[in-house]
């Protein structure tokens, strides 16, 4: 790649970033002003001091929706901001099946006749 394109594809790649920064910021402090510095899930407060670690979460899940009126955002802190992304991303296809064999052991198949009184109930060798 020429000087050129590779200096223009940085400059577009850094204006890129800015204007995604601003974005944040921009809905970031609208929410701060709409909404009680509280978590919305936890109920935890902040000041000033923690302020920091409350959060704005798109409940859409789409950072680039941000409407006016605040209706896409909650605060929430920042564990509970966390649980919520993977919460969504565990509700993803494909995420709900687990890998690897089953557990094909009974430990109390033989429990019954046991407690009955057959001795040879629980023994799976005598099966044979």
């Amino acid at each position: 790649m020429s000087e050129s394109k590779s200096s223009r594809l940085d400059d577009l790649v850094a204006r890129s970033r800015q204007d995604q920064a601003a974005r944040e910021r921009g809905y970031r402090e609208q929410a701060l002003k709409m909404y009680p510095w509280v978590c919305g899930r936890c109920g935890r407060e902040f000041t000033r001091a923690n302020l920091r670690e409350l959060t704005v979460h798109h409940r859409d899940h789409n950072h680039d929706n941000n409407p006016p009126d605040g209706s896409n955002w909650e605060l929430l802190c920042l564990y509970c901001h966390d649980n919520e992304h993977q919460r969504f991303t565990d509700a993803a296809p494909g995420r709900g099946t687990t890998h690897g064999s089953t557990a094909t052991h009974s430990p109390f198949a033989g429990l019954a006749g046991l407690l009955k009184g057959d001795r040879d109930a629980g023994d799976d060798s005598s099966s044979s």
